[in-house]
């Protein structure tokens, strides 16, 4: 068998992963291309597990189901995480996401416990 065919499909299935994942705005879209780029490893795993002899036998198979297990825990996080943000922002584009934001609660609150400590200890002081 040519290996050339699998490698090429496996290289273009890669790039159009990160294609999706550096351009595309919805999280549900950006997830999917990274499973695509999952997809691309496993076929680049099991190519050279029937083109590459190696010590072990099937290795590359077993390394590629290992990959599905991960894809598959993967998506069961990344969509649990994406429902919530659907409920706290009604909206899952990438962009809209906050990553400043403290873990505690919303932004700003410590910022305004700070200064209302502040002036309490300035009536205090008088």
């Amino acid at each position: 068998m040519r290996p050339v065919i699998p490698y090429v499909t496996a290289a273009l299935l890669f790039g159009l992963g990160v294609y999706g994942v550096l351009r595309r705005r919805n999280a549900v879209l950006v997830l999917m291309a990274v499973e695509l780029m999952l997809n691309a490893v496993n076929l680049i795993l099991v190519t050279a597990d029937t083109t590459v002899r190696a010590v072990l036998p099937h290795s590359g198979q077993v390394f590629a189901l290992f990959v599905i297990v991960l894809a598959a825990a993967e998506i069961g996080v990344g969509l649990a995480i994406v429902l919530q943000l659907y409920r706290m922002r009604a909206s899952v584009t990438v962009d809209d996401v906050p990553l400043t934001e403290p873990a505690g609660g919303r932004a700003g609150s410590t910022g305004d416990v700070e200064a209302g400590s502040a002036g309490a200890r300035a009536e205090v002081g008088r």
